[in-house]
């Protein structure tokens, strides 16, 4: 089929979608569903947590969020499968829309080899890589498999014994690896599956990645914040030189950890849509009108860390950056294990690993830096964005965006790769 002719048919296929609406199937088994409305839906919008709440201190939860009904407010764009039909279509951001809204195009070209980005995940996702060469077929990606040395998989000791399947956290991971992909296609990916979803495992398994050779480093989970927090700094995520990101959570305002930690890069969510600007895309908070949207908030445990200025949060201030995350115009994600292969993401677990993305295509940190301080020596490499609210807080900055910092964007999304350069 010429390519023409598959583009029309894409287009075609995209237009019966959206009229038609989107249903995706394939629920985690621990998940609870959830119904809202997205002040950015044109209709109501249905999604599901893949991963059940923490049920006690010390666990985490993933962020990740999938549609199951209503209309997403995003089509993908890029090259299509010459196999695609009407039920093989994808909806959903895709990389060349990540790449456009973040002005990543040119630098994704070019940069990001040799650069490994880990993924910090719990359980087993038996199919992460052949959906994974699904993703990056239907858009025209280079392949990255354990056989030509772009994939690896390994357990949180570094070796091959690995956790039980989950289908929650297999959707988690299939997001984490699709979102990586579509913002840095030419980098290494590693995949590091803790054993369960404590902050012991998940943590050992941070520390994994980063004896593995991983600058960059996504954790697209959270809990509630504790007195422990700061021993799991010190024994995880301490590692100077090394740009480890974490959601800022999906609950609405307030903070939950590691996101929280002095030593990462706390990550927010936007709703991000097309418009008729010299941009061509637009953001705001993702917030919805239930109990869902981005976190942030001032850490109840975190101390301040030095580079961070605002002045009406005594401790650490969530969060420093953002990325799209409002699941109404959420991502394309291919994952079969649980699910039914094309699926709809949102949740800061999208955010959190396009940001490590970014981070791995403006090269390798400063050695003995925390990589989150230069986002805030050279801002002016971000899209500022100034509407929205997570919640009601005082001061209102910490749940409402505004002109510069704000707690729920933070200093704003990536303006190509400038700020995240050290």
């Amino acid at each position: 089929m010429h390519t023409s002719t598959r583009s029309a048919l894409r287009r075609t296929v995209l237009a019966l979608t959206a009229a038609a609406g989107l249903t995706v199937s394939g629920l985690g088994a621990a998940a609870s569903a959830q119904a809202a409305q997205s002040p950015t839906a044109h209709h109501r919008l249905t999604f599901t947590r893949d991963c059940a709440r923490p049920a006690k201190a010390g666990y985490m939860a993933c962020d990740a969020l999938r549609v199951t009904g209503g209309t997403v407010n995003a089509k993908a764009h890029g090259i299509v499968s010459p196999h695609a039909t009407a039920d093989a279509s994808v909806s959903g951001y895709g990389p060349a829309d990540i790449q456009s809204a973040y002005n990543l195009a040119s630098a994704a070209a070019a940069n990001g080899s040799g650069e490994t980005v880990a993924l910090v995940d719990a359980q087993d996702d038996p199919n992460a890589e052949s959906d994974l060469a699904t993703y990056r077929s239907e858009f025209g990606l280079p392949a990255c498999t354990s056989a030509n040395g772009c994939f690896s998989k390994v357990d949180e000791n570094g070796g091959t014994n690995y956790p039980s399947p989950d289908s929650g956290w297999a959707g988690e991971i299939s997001l984490d690896l699709d979102m990586v992909s579509a913002t840095c296609p030419n980098c290494h990916i590693l995949l590091v599956e803790a054993g369960s979803a404590s902050m012991d495992d998940l943590g050992t398994a941070v520390n994994t990645a980063v004896s593995l050779g991983a600058d960059f480093v996504s954790n697209s989970y959270g809990g509630s914040e504790s007195s422990t927090d700061t021993s799991y700094d010190s024994q995880y995520f301490d590692h100077p030189g090394v740009a480890i990101t974490a959601s800022a959570g999906d609950g609405g305002y307030g903070v939950e950890y590691p996101a929280a930690s002095p030593y990462v890069t706390a990550v927010g969510g936007t709703s991000l849509s097309t418009a008729s600007n010299a941009r061509g895309w637009t953001e705001s908070v993702w917030s919805t009108s239930s109990s869902e949207g981005t976190g942030s908030g001032c850490s109840a445990y975190e101390p301040k860390p030095s580079w961070q200025t605002d002045s009406g949060c005594s401790g650490r201030t969530v969060a420093d950056v953002s990325a799209v995350a409002d699941p109404a115009t959420g991502v394309a994600v291919y994952d079969t294990y649980g699910a039914s292969g094309w699926q709809v993401y949102g949740g800061t677990s999208a955010a959190s690993p396009i940001i490590a993305g970014v981070y791995a295509l403006a090269g390798a940190p400063g050695a003995n830096t925390t990589p989150a301080s230069d986002l805030y020596a050279d801002p002016s490499g971000l899209y500022d964005v100034t509407s929205g609210s997570n919640g009601s807080c005082s001061p209102a900055y910490l749940c409402t965006a505004g002109t510069g910092y704000d707690g729920p964007t933070g200093l704003g999304t990536p303006d190509g790769t400038a700020a995240f350069t050290g």
